[in-house]
């Protein structure tokens, strides 16, 4: 008993990888191949193997997941296939690989190519249609019919759809033809007028109900292209304005209903951490930094990161002590403040207690060379445009040992008027001897240690606060901050004093 209970063990083991594939392509020269897998939209290599006479044969391996998966022949030609734990025999012949298909071993593939084909004539007579609709006027009888005829092969494929998922309730196929569909979206409801009472009710029906095709607890889905596309239609710029906010306020919910432990939770966690970790558009970094909070910083019940993926303790802790900090400095938050003195060695300053609509907190370096083309400039939009509207500039310069007298003959030179603060040479020596002098009666740690709360790996860097300090940009050069600050104050078709520089852009 024991024994038959371990051979049905190795038998369950055992599936899902070891399935023969096997390909012919009529006329195909010998070459070498390779399977490719889907992960999301993307295709990543899978196996090589080199096909003589036409035909080349795989063996799946323990990590081919069930999902999309493509052969890849020279000069980037490729044919998808669906692979479910089952062994594949398929032979066609170019150059129409799908047409030519013919499914010899494979009841996904049966399925799925019929479907395709099937698709394909439909797509032929609805075009032809609608070539033929083109020749006539939106009023006349036959742009019309034409119209209905169209409408007719419309409704035959959604039929034929709902007809497939009906007879093939557990295969894959389904789900791959169901996620493929669009949700039917209702008229607009009307008033008794009949006045639409909410014009973007068909948008927000379409978003509300966007999933609802879709198995999320079905992890095979991961690994085809549709739902990569799928992710990225909805988390892009056609589907949610991109805010950091409003991205997040969809983003957190749908991830949350995810089993943590699933194949689709990773996927979806990961697509959305690294997209905006990446995005050029100013505050989007909010979305990264929170989604790391989040889903990587946290733990389960176990005491274990719920990025189970995350394999490398190390790093995944690296991770989080640097995502503390960016936590601070994301739009929308009133970063931590900063107490240290002037060019005095004695007066203290910080930005909290100024009483600006903006303030730019600017961190430079008297001994960096973008530092000293940009300093000069900020002194020149602070006397000529921004003193005068209530902007106010706090300016944070590195001032410890040598670079101390440094700092202060650079102000002097270049006659900068506006806040200068520094962590002075002695400041920093007396600190260092016993801070308890300083904090908290003038100052705090974060201050004196500015480098690392505000995460400065490199000068010059900009932030612009608000009046009640909060962030509303970062990382501006010279004229988009001019840039920035003309529109906030709503000043219009302002003169610019500095113009887009390339040189500066680059930087």
């Amino acid at each position: 008993m024991k024994q038959l209970l371990v051979i049905a063990l190795l038998l369950v083991s055992t599936v899902g990888f070891g399935q023969k594939l096997r390909f012919k392509v009529e006329g195909a020269k010998d070459t070498t191949v390779f399977l490719t897998k889907y992960y999301g939209s993307k295709l990543f290599y899978a196996d090589t193997a080199e096909m003589k006479g036409g035909v080349v044969e795989f063996t799946a391996k323990k990590d081919l997941k069930p999902g999309m998966v493509a052969l890849l022949m020279p000069g980037q030609k490729y044919f998808e296939v669906i692979y479910n734990n089952e062994e594949i025999s398929i032979e066609t012949k170019g150059p129409d690989f799908v047409s030519n298909m013919k499914v010899k071993k494979s009841e996904e593939n049966k399925v799925f190519f019929t479907y395709i084909n099937y698709l394909q004539a439909q797509r032929k007579v609805a075009t032809e249609f609608s070539e033929e609709r083109k020749k006539f006027k939106e009023g006349d009888v036959q742009y019309k019919r034409l119209g209905e005829k169209m409408d007719s092969v419309s409704k035959l494929v959604a039929a034929y759809q709902t007809d497939l998922q009906k007879n093939n309730p557990t295969k894959m196929v389904s789900k791959l033809v169901k996620m493929s569909m669009d949700v039917t979206v209702p008229e607009a409801p009307k008033d008794a007028n009949g006045k639409v009472i909410n014009e973007n009710f068909r948008y927000e029906y379409y978003r509300k109900h966007y999933w609802d095709n879709i198995d999320l607890k079905d992890d095979r889905l991961v690994n085809t292209s549709v739902f990569g596309s799928k992710v990225e239609y909805f988390f892009g710029k056609n589907m949610l304005i991109q805010h950091p906010d409003t991205v997040l306020a969809f983003a957190f919910p749908f991830c949350d209903q995810l089993d943590k432990k699933s194949e689709m939770f990773k996927y979806v966690v990961d697509y959305i951490t690294n997209t905006y970790a990446k995005s050029n558009i100013m505050g989007m970094d909010k979305v990264y930094v929170y989604m790391v909070n989040r889903y990587y910083c946290q733990n389960d019940a176990e005491g274990n990161s719920i990025a189970y993926w995350m394999k490398d303790k190390e790093k995944l802790k690296e991770l989080c002590e640097e995502n503390k900090i960016k936590m601070n400095l994301v739009q929308g938050v009133r970063p931590p403040n900063i107490s240290l003195r002037d060019t005095t060695d004695v007066n203290w300053k910080n930005f909290y207690d100024l009483k600006s609509e903006y303030t730019i907190l600017y961190f430079w370096d008297p001994e960096c060379g973008h530092c000293k083309k940009t300093t000069p400039k900020l002194q020149t939009l602070y006397e000529k445009k921004f003193r005068q509207r209530n902007v106010e500039i706090f300016a944070v310069g590195k001032a410890t040992g040598e670079d101390f007298e440094k700092w202060k003959k650079f102000i002097r030179d270049n006659k900068l008027e506006f806040i200068n603060v520094g962590l002075t040479k002695k400041l920093f020596e007396d600190a260092t001897a016993d801070p308890r002098q300083f904090i908290p009666k003038y100052t705090t740690l974060e201050a004196l240690n500015y480098h690392d709360t505000y995460d400065i790996y490199a000068t010059p860097r900009i932030f612009v606060l608000d009046k009640d300090k909060k962030i509303i940009a970062k990382q501006l050069t010279i004229s988009q901050l001019e840039d920035f600050i003309d529109r906030m104050q709503n000043i219009k078709n302002a003169e610019k004093i500095f113009p887009p520089d390339p040189e500066e852009e680059a930087h």
